[in-house]
């Protein structure tokens, strides 16, 4: 019997394939097959992935975005060709191009990703935009209204390639996926990390004067997400200023007093100042 010719679906996805991008078919409810018999319930000890070194080898489309392949003989093989004939939607695991997904799932989402995010390629969705960074990452749900990080252990929607330069993952990105403390952290908030190799140009009170004076205009200049620009701004200072030991409890004590200016509270900066310390491994 003569091999059906391939799925517009498929045709897709061997073209993505061929260019190193993992992909999977999915059902019309925008969702993986289902595991075969065998794989049910992770009975056969899991496909092969990051998370886990699981002995399946099944020919079918099991175990959702584990089963994403840029092999033209599986995305060929009987079993994945019956799930051609059946898929909706083709998708593709992000994190194993090295890609994160940045979801945004309605008009909000999408300003304050313009308004806090750095630009890269977007790709229009039914409701919003897919933001597409260069690097992986923690896959993470709603990290906020309307926003899902998709790269290892997910998958997302192919879409079209989108427009614009993808550009690398920042740490803006990466700290979304950085949970809030439970409780605030005491102690000093200035960083006292030594400066190396002699005196620090910050210690010239113009330079960090001119830095810090940005940093409170950056925030009460902002018109929207508030929270985020302050959390934006707070990641640049100690970028900027925070290794070398200038930034005193006074230069903190400005830039919260601009953030609480426009509305945020006193938790909401020092949550904000410890999770871009902890952004940047301080």
């Amino acid at each position: 019997m003569p091999q059906q010719p391939p799925s517009t679906l498929q045709a897709a996805a061997l073209d993505l394939a061929a260019h190193g991008l993992p992909v999977l078919p999915l059902s019309r409810g925008k969702r993986p097959f289902g595991n075969c018999t065998a794989c049910t319930g992770n009975a056969c000890g899991g496909r092969p992935n990051i998370k886990h070194a699981g002995a399946c080898h099944c020919p079918h489309v099991c175990h959702a975005w584990a089963a994403a392949t840029t092999d033209p003989h599986v995305l060929t093989s009987r079993p994945w060709q019956a799930a051609w004939q059946r898929a909706a939607h083709l998708a593709y695991n992000p994190a194993g191009a090295g890609l994160t997904v940045v979801d945004l799932d309605h008009a909000d989402a999408v300003a304050w990703a313009r308004a806090t995010l750095p630009a890269t390629r977007a790709v229009p969705t039914t409701r919003g935009e897919h933001w597409i960074y260069r690097g992986a990452m923690r896959s993470v749900n709603g990290v906020r209204d309307g926003v899902d990080i998709k790269s290892t252990m997910a998958y997302a929607r192919w879409l079209g390639p989108g427009t614009g330069t993808m550009t690398a993952l920042p740490d803006v990105v990466r700290a979304l996926a950085v949970k809030e403390p439970a409780a605030v952290r005491r102690g000093p908030l200035a960083v006292t990390v030594p400066a190396q190799g002699g005196e620090c140009r910050h210690r010239t009170p113009v330079f960090l004067e001119r830095g810090i004076a940005m940093a409170e205009q950056r925030i009460t200049e902002a018109r929207s997400a508030i929270h985020a620009t302050t959390y934006r701004t707070f990641l640049a200072v100690l970028s900027a200023h925070g290794r070398c030991g200038c930034l005193t409890d006074a230069h903190v004590a400005r830039l919260f007093a601009a953030a609480q200016t426009k509305g945020e509270s006193a938790r909401h900066c020092t949550e904000a100042w410890n999770n871009a310390r902890t952004a940047l491994g301080m």
